[in-house]
């Protein structure tokens, strides 16, 4: 595992690497507004990642990283994103296919930035579909603006509410709520059977 900063033009980012052994795609992976990096959803798919040959970035955000709770707006986040997946893509990923993702607010940033950062595929891991209980407040448009494949790994019981698969996007439903942390091995399995499918699509 390598820690790597990554100046962005809202202040620096961190990207943790762990990388495969034989790498074919790099996966970036963005946490939770109000979380880090080591959630149990995204320690799995990581794990998971590394061991179906995909490289992987876990980012945290300037403001995680200058120690702010508060999430930054939407448009930071995104221009921060893109920052390091430029970043990465040139110093550390050369070559490689780029597959955004991302848990909660994570998922969110990785769908908005996947057209403009090139993105081969995108991983949503609890994607916040509305808030609890405003159904009316959908983001599912930042969802259905993705055109390459996606796999979204939803909470049965997830009360930010559950988006419907498409043409291009897989939905698999797992034990628990938002946190995704009831069975990570079921977030685990979903993620690497779906790599595995993407990189086919890649090579």
């Amino acid at each position: 595992m390598t820690s790597v900063d990554v100046e962005t033009p809202h202040g620096p980012a961190r990207a943790e690497l762990h990388c495969a052994e034989e790498g074919r795609a790099a996966l970036l992976l963005g946490h939770g507004a109000g979380g880090g990096i080591a959630t149990p959803d995204l320690v799995a798919a990581t794990r998971a990642a590394t061991e179906a040959g995909v490289h992987v970035a876990l980012v945290e955000q300037p403001y995680r990283v200058a120690g702010r709770r508060a999430p930054a707006p939407a448009k930071q986040l995104d221009a921060a994103w893109l920052a390091v997946a430029q970043d990465l893509g040139e110093r550390w990923f050369a070559d490689l296919p780029l597959i955004f993702g991302g848990r909660s607010s994570g998922a969110r940033v990785a769908c908005r930035t996947a057209e403009a950062g090139a993105a081969s595929a995108v991983l949503c891991l609890a994607f916040p579909v509305h808030p609890p209980g405003k159904p009316e407040k959908s983001r599912l448009p930042e969802l259905d603006g993705v055109e390459a494949p996606v796999l979204v790994v939803q909470g049965e019981r997830d009360a930010f509410g559950q988006p419907e698969p498409s043409q291009n996007r897989e939905v698999v439903l797992v034990p628990g709520d938002h946190s995704l942390k009831a069975d990570v091995d079921a977030v685990h399995r979903a993620t690497q059977e779906w790599l595995v499918r993407v990189l086919r699509l890649l090579d």
